[in-house]
């Protein structure tokens, strides 16, 4: 089936802060072109929901009710409505408990 994916503002800010965060506490090390090549890779990512990444029951409590799924270090709390999947938050391995 194709589906068409929708990335909430939500989900985007979260890996987007995960990174300036990043970019700011390396800034010596971690350039702006390494966050934005970061940020491109954990958005692109998502779109592997349902095309390669496994459906999976989600670890965090205020992700219930919620699919989740996993590419590399990204964790995607999502929904199947209809033909569109809609991906309401992200969350880094390394922040994934309650």
């Amino acid at each position: 089936m194709q589906y068409n994916y929708v990335i909430t503002p939500k989900a985007v800010g979260r890996i987007t802060d995960f990174y300036s965060n990043v970019a700011m506490k390396y800034r010596h090390a971690y350039s702006i072109q390494d966050m934005e090549r970061n940020v491109r890779q954990a958005v692109f990512s998502a779109y592997l929901i349902e095309r390669g990444l496994a459906r999976r029951e989600p670890t965090l409590s205020r992700w219930r009710g919620l699919y989740m799924a996993n590419a590399n270090k990204w964790y995607y709390a999502y929904t199947i409505e209809g033909k569109n999947i809609v991906i309401h938050d992200a969350c880094h391995a390394l922040n994934m408990h309650d």
